[in-house]
């Protein structure tokens, strides 16, 4: 089985998970071999990789960030191997079914594949009692497969054997505790899930356990809307509370959802063990009506604020540009409240139409133009024009490269202070001025510098002297930039003056000099687990 990742750091649980389902359920033993790879190796390299192998049946995980390889691929593994039988599932695939057919799928297995993809193969290798293999095609029929074994497979299959567990050396871990989502978003794929899956509570503190043991830095909950259920979310924040581990680990949440109590516990977590991603998506009422988008959004806030005060929790907040009836204007309102709330990270994204989701189907109907190819991105729409997107694109640009990395904190902070002129639009000035395409770090913060100082308001001095700060506390091993260089003719007295207090032998990158001749330090043994800044001190 192929699953193709957006990064080497990403692990694919799906095809594992798949791969367990048909050891657990198939009546024939099947020979399951999974390959991962990622979009940044060619086509002839993930194919020669498959084929390697000589395997009978291929099974290909699909979703947005692969599917504009997959065809090519598919072409080039039927030359290499014309006898196998290619199967396809996941996202992309479920709900563009002709559109696979018609490029080299043999197969393609709708919705959930555990029970389904082992009497397919059953099927395949010739047993008669596999069940019914109902043809949805014409020449290359799409596999439309009743399930075998139990009615909820999922909480009763451990996709984590040694395989799997040997591959994850460097990588996230994901963990599927829930299915579903109660809610409907027309935006998204999960809300139009019948029904919500639960995996016992024990057996998902056993893989939680289990996968804290690997050594792995995060281990990231793939569940839609963790705390939907709050007692359930309770239990297990409290598990993963409670563990000896230095494990970080990530949930998607509904902000509104969290009561007293867990607000509680949250607070009480190390610092550095939990993530929480909060999807906003806009604070525009008529954009989230038009999506079915439920959310008490002054709780939302209350909440995170609260989280986000208690500085122990990384709080990761997501808003969506594009929806309808959110016009630039309305935009701007909704990302400079988003800001305000002073989360660590701050994703602006771009809405994407979806195969089989809600408003892909209403695009035409709203007028919403898009790309044809994954990830289906937004063109224009009756709110948004294309110069409204490239805006938004502009500005996008250094919130990813700067707010979202931690990077030249302080000195945002203070721009924004003195300015007078709100986050959007210092970030727009800061996007029309330079796009960061895989510019160096000491370039790309002269162009930042560059465009700050000309901010009325801005004194230049003290924009220095923010800069010079951040990039003590953001770089280890890399020298200062020439510009912010300042006079040190006393740096000698001023290492030897840190390296007694820190009691240790320092790198010169560990101090710096301000544009008032004062000194500061960072300890650089000693980094935030939630921010992963180096903490500045003013040397006395």
């Amino acid at each position: 089985m192929l699953a193709i990742n957006a990064k080497y750091v990403h692990s694919a649980l799906a095809v594992w998970l798949l791969g367990a389902a048909v050891e657990k359920y198939a009546c024939t033993p099947h020979q399951v071999e999974v390959i991962e790879a990622t979009i940044h190796q060619s086509d002839e390299e993930i194919a020669g990789l498959v084929a390697a192998h000589c395997p009978d049946v291929v099974g290909v995980s699909t979703y947005i960030w692969n599917g504009g390889k997959l065809p090519e691929i598919l072409r080039l593994l039927r030359e290499m191997l014309p006898s196998a039988v290619f199967v396809l599932g996941g996202p992309e695939a479920s709900y563009n079914v002709d559109f696979w057919l018609e490029r080299g799928a043999d197969y393609v297995i709708e919705g959930e594949g555990e029970g389904k993809l082992p009497a397919l193969l059953d099927a395949l290798a010739g047993d008669s009692d596999a069940g019914p293999i109902t043809p949805a095609g014409l020449t290359n029929p799409a596999a439309i497969i009743e399930p075998v074994g139990p009615a909820n497979p999922t909480t009763h299959i451990d996709p984590y054997n040694h395989a799997y567990l040997s591959t994850l050396k460097g990588k996230l871990a994901y963990l599927e505790t829930s299915r579903g989502c109660p809610f409907r978003c027309a935006f998204c794929l999960s809300g139009g899930y019948d029904g919500l899956e639960f995996t016992p509570i024990e057996t998902a503190k056993d893989q939680i356990l289990k996968l804290s043991h690997t050594g792995v830095k995060t281990i990231k909950f793939v569940d839609r809307t963790f705390n939907c259920n709050p007692a359930r979310a309770y239990d297990i924040f409290e598990y993963v509370i409670s563990l000896e581990t230095n494990c970080c680990f990530h949930f998607e949440v509904a902000a509104d959802l969290f009561d007293q109590p867990t607000l509680r516990l949250l607070a009480a977590a190390p610092p550095g063990r939990i993530q929480l991603e909060a999807g906003l998506q806009s604070f525009h009422e008529p954009a989230l009506a038009a999506v079915t988008r439920k959310m008490n959004m002054p709780k939302a806030e209350e909440n995170l604020l609260t989280l986000i005060k208690n500085g122990n929790i990384h709080i990761h907040v997501d808003l969506i540009a594009g929806l309808p009836y959110e016009t630039l204007v309305d935009f701007r309102g909704s990302f400079n409240r988003a800001y305000m709330l002073g989360a660590h990270n701050l994703q602006l994204g771009f809405l994407k139409l979806l195969h089989g989701s809600t408003l892909r189907k209403q695009a035409s109907q709203l007028g919403i133009q898009y790309h044809q190819a994954p990830p289906y991105e937004i063109i224009s729409s009756p709110w948004l024009s294309k110069n409204d997107i490239h805006v938004l694109k502009q500005a996008e640009n250094p919130l990813r490269h700067t707010y979202n990395k931690s990077r030249f904190l302080s000195t945002l902070e203070y721009v924004l202070s003195v300015s007078g002129q709100s986050p959007f639009e210092i970030y727009k000035a800061l996007g029309k001025s330079i796009q960061n395409h895989g510019l160096s770090l000491e370039i790309y913060a002269g162009y930042i510098y560059d465009c700050l100082r000309n901010i009325e308001k801005v004194d230049e001095s003290e924009l220095q002297k923010h800069m010079i700060c951040d990039w003590l506390t953001m770089v280890r091993g890399k020298n200062m930039p020439q510009f912010l260089r300042m006079p040190d003719p006393k740096r000698k007295e001023a290492v030897s003056a840190v390296e007694k207090i820190l009691k240790r032998k320092i790198s010169r990158e560990e101090v710096a000099f301000l544009p008032s001749g004062e000194s500061v330090y960072i300890d650089a043994v000693d980094r935030d687990p939630v921010t992963g800044l180096y903490r500045l001190y003013e040397h006395i």
